[in-house]
């Protein structure tokens, strides 16, 4: 065990960096982006005030986070797997879904606003945290795990 922890410390080292990473721009979200959506998202239904929204400073706040997140997503992946095709294929996945989830994003707030507050939500829930890596770590696993089997 020992062995194999000593055989595999850089990426152990780069992998808890990435991770690291992710948890920075999570723990310091309202330092580094434009976001009024935070907190009135956590506010009750009941009190809660559309906020006034710069939509294009929010359009580009979101871009990088998705950005941030992705680089590092990526670096997870290339970690666990050490796989170069599938470094470029999720690389891919990622400028396909970021780029229709904030195209997605910018529509709603444009054409619907506030109205339909909760598909606004989870669009941009998908835009802001690294849903896609809990996703791609167990897919991709499979995808090996299947692929060794045969």
């Amino acid at each position: 065990m020992l062995q194999k922890i000593l055989q595999n410390k850089f990426r152990i080292l780069f992998g808890s960096l990435f991770f690291i990473g992710l948890l920075a721009i999570r723990f310091y979200q309202e330092n580094l982006f434009y976001d009024p959506l935070l907190s009135y998202f956590k506010q009750e239904d009941s009190v809660a005030v559309a906020p006034n929204v710069n939509a294009l400073k929010l359009f580009f706040s979101l871009a990088m986070r998705f950005y941030f997140n992705s680089m590092l997503s990526i670096g997870i992946l290339y970690v666990v797997f050490l796989d170069f095709k599938l470094l470029r294929f999720s690389a891919l996945l990622y400028i396909i879904l970021g780029s229709v989830l904030l195209i997605s994003f910018i529509f709603i707030l444009h054409f619907y606003g506030f109205q339909n507050k909760f598909l606004l939500f989870y669009v941009r829930r998908f835009l802001i945290q690294p849903i896609f890596l809990l996703l791609f770590l167990p897919a991709f696993y499979f995808q090996k795990k299947m692929k060794s089997d045969h």
